[in-house]
């Protein structure tokens, strides 16, 4: 009997030894967003905050946005504070700017930048001058927002950046974010900014996830405007870049990383105010210089950044001549050949490195 008694015992003291095990427990996987999910929570976040908070623009209620990135606002805030607009970017971004003035702090969405030309009276003249023609005393709490830069396929009159455009402008701040990350902080500090905020975002980057940092997730979270990031760090050469050409800036050290090249790759955020002190401390440190972006050279980004590098300290630091990576200097073609060889590519990016470099 006691020889029965303990073939039962053994088990039971296996199955509790068992119980007491430590497992291991692999780390949770980081929440994804997409670039236009975090766009959206950002703006949901800040109308829910500030009741002067509104948005407009073509589609933005009703059909949820032409690129679904207002999706739900308009079931959730009604008809008053999601509004939509006849096709008139004149008329609604002049709206806009008069509500702004008046105390309110609209979000004016237009459906592509290509369209602000329509508009560009209004976000210059009107929006961009006033607070300086009024001895500052007239604020224009204001956000321009929607889709910049090449998208596909959709030819010459909807394929333009404006971030030379709009940077060029005394008066207005003008952000590019990248990923989801930047999406919403940038959204979040713009409608809060009680200047005319431009911000250009990316029609390619709307639908694409990206890693989503706790931090990013708190209904506080801020991006300021007018600081850059270091996405990478590297040694052997500066990359510094904007919008989508991040991404392709990434990838490309990547490669060149297996080749023992370190490239230190810079996200912009900003346009206006650029940066400049994040890029010079780069520059001094890697001794080389290439900007990426996908506008036309002529009195771009990179143009700008490469003046200021030329008249500020980092320039007897560089051991080559600095190097840009742009847009092919012609209106965007409609076939998809002629259209990739139009806007930089990877194989453009690490070509330049490496011609930087003399590799």
């Amino acid at each position: 009997m006691a020889a029965v008694s303990g073939l039962v015992r053994r088990p039971l003291q296996q199955v509790s030894g068992l119980l007491r095990r430590r497992f291991h427990r692999t780390t949770p996987a980081a929440l994804q967003m997409t670039v236009r999910d975090a766009i959206n929570q950002g703006m949901d976040e800040e109308l829910e905050r500030d009741e002067k908070v509104f948005l407009l623009g073509e589609e933005v209620a009703q059909y949820d946005g032409a690129y679904k990135v207002s999706r739900g606002l308009w079931k959730k805030y009604g008809d008053k504070r999601i509004i939509d607009t006849p096709i008139s970017e004149m008329g609604f971004a002049g709206i806009a700017v008069g509500a702004a003035m008046a105390g309110l702090r609209p979000i004016c969405e237009f459906m592509t930048f290509n369209f602000s030309m329509q508009a560009i009276d209004q976000v210059i003249n009107s929006a961009a001058k006033t607070y300086y023609m009024s001895g500052g005393l007239q604020c224009v709490p204001i956000v321009f927002r929607g889709p910049n830069g090449a998208s596909a396929g959709v030819a010459a009159q909807h394929s333009q950046c404006f971030a030379a455009w709009y940077g060029h402008c005394p008066g207005l701040k003008v952000v590019s974010p990248w990923n989801a990350e930047d999406a919403k902080g940038l959204i979040k500090s713009a409608i809060r900014d009680n200047n005319p905020v431009v911000v250009l975002e990316n029609e390619l980057m709307y639908g694409v996830p990206f890693e989503f940092p706790t931090e990013a997730q708190s209904k506080d979270f801020l991006i300021p405007i007018g600081k850059a990031k270091v996405e990478r760090q590297g040694t052997h050469i500066t990359v510094v870049s904007h919008s989508r050409p991040v991404g392709h800036c990434l990838e490309a050290a990547t490669v060149l990383s297996k080749e023992g090249i370190e490239c230190e790759v810079i996200n912009m955020r900003t346009i206006r105010p650029m940066d400049i002190d994040t890029i010079e401390a780069s520059v001094m440190k890697t001794n080389h210089l290439i900007t990426v972006e996908g506008g036309w050279p002529q009195f771009g980004v990179g143009a700008e950044i490469c003046a200021r590098i030329m008249e500020g300290p980092a320039f007897n630091f560089l051991d080559a001549p600095a190097v840009r990576v742009t847009g092919a200097d012609v209106p965007m073609p409609y076939a998809k050949i002629l259209e990739d060889n139009s806007v930089p590519q990877v194989k453009d990016i690490i070509f330049a490195i490496k011609k930087t470099l003399n590799i």
